[in-house]
């Protein structure tokens, strides 16, 4: 068991109110997050998208492209979230046939703080802008699974999500 009174929560003082962690006395390092999530849907939305035939546009397309813009406006979104300036956004999908859309996001910087929020939200508004796309024909969809995969840089160093294989 943990005993809350052990954990620190960097986000907030030592009175327990939040705040923006100081991150002016730290050094620039090599920065990288990856994370995935999932959209379920009927079979015959995938292969709405596989085919290209959504009356919306290239749903891949569009969902990657959200994805990127979302990394960048992280800090409009979660309120203690820093500005970072990002170097590189990957948005990436594998499709699963018979019902399911992998979703990748691989975020970059050179900075002071990671970047494992940006990850995070564009693999989030990925998932959301397939939802939009393609609900007229699947309201049933799900939205799950979103997670950290890995990160690199910082004082913390790395981390791996055991079990994640690598995308190629």
């Amino acid at each position: 068991m943990i005993n809350i009174m052990d954990i620190t929560l960097n986000h907030f003082d030592s009175r327990g109110r939040a705040h923006m962690v100081d991150i002016s006395g730290k050094g620039d390092t090599v920065r990288e997050a990856v994370a995935r999530g999932e959209v379920l849907m009927r079979p015959e939305t995938l292969n709405i998208i596989a085919g290209g035939t959504a009356t919306k546009g290239d749903v891949l397309g569009v969902a990657r492209l959200a994805g990127i813009m979302a990394a960048k406006k992280t800090q409009e979104l979660i309120p203690l979230a820093h500005p970072i300036p990002l170097t590189s956004v990957a948005v990436d999908f594998r499709l699963q046939p018979p019902d399911r859309v992998e979703i990748q996001a691989r975020v970059r910087t050179t900075g002071k703080t990671g970047v494992e929020m940006e990850a995070l939200t564009a693999t989030s508004v990925a998932a959301l802008t397939i939802y939009d796309m393609c609900k007229a024909v699947d309201r049933g969809m799900v939205i799950e699974n979103i997670r950290l995969v890995s990160k690199s840089g910082g004082k913390s160093g790395e981390f791996r999500r055991e079990g994640e294989e690598e995308w190629e």
